[in-house]
């Protein structure tokens, strides 16, 4: 992957985030990407980043929580407040969504 590539499939990403922001289920929500197949291998690669995107993310919150004595749930929901945009494009499609809210809550 070349570095226009990154910052091709970096532009893909926040495009898709910030419609996600205006309505998560967004029926159009990934039209108009003419490289996502190229970039992504279609929409499941893309929602996958963005799921890699957020157990990124939670690992390091629930790491911290638990050194700052605070519980899983309360690290869950400080990440979802950071990053609603995230959240709700996940949770609009619950098999990516769900698991990471599964295992989130299992720690």
């Amino acid at each position: 992957m070349t570095w226009t590539d990154l910052h091709h499939r970096t532009e893909i990403v926040r495009t898709v985030l910030a419609r996600a922001a205006i309505d998560p289920n967004d029926p159009a929500l990934f039209a108009g990407l003419p490289e996502l197949d190229t970039l992504f291998g279609g929409i499941d690669g893309l929602l996958q980043a963005l799921a890699n995107r957020w157990d990124n993310h939670l690992r390091v919150k629930l790491e911290l929580a638990e050194i700052d004595g605070r519980t899983p749930m309360e690290a869950y929901l400080e990440l979802a407040a950071e990053q609603p945009a995230l959240r709700g494009l996940l949770d609009a499609r619950p098999a990516i969504g769900q698991t990471t809210r599964d295992r989130a809550l299992a720690r």
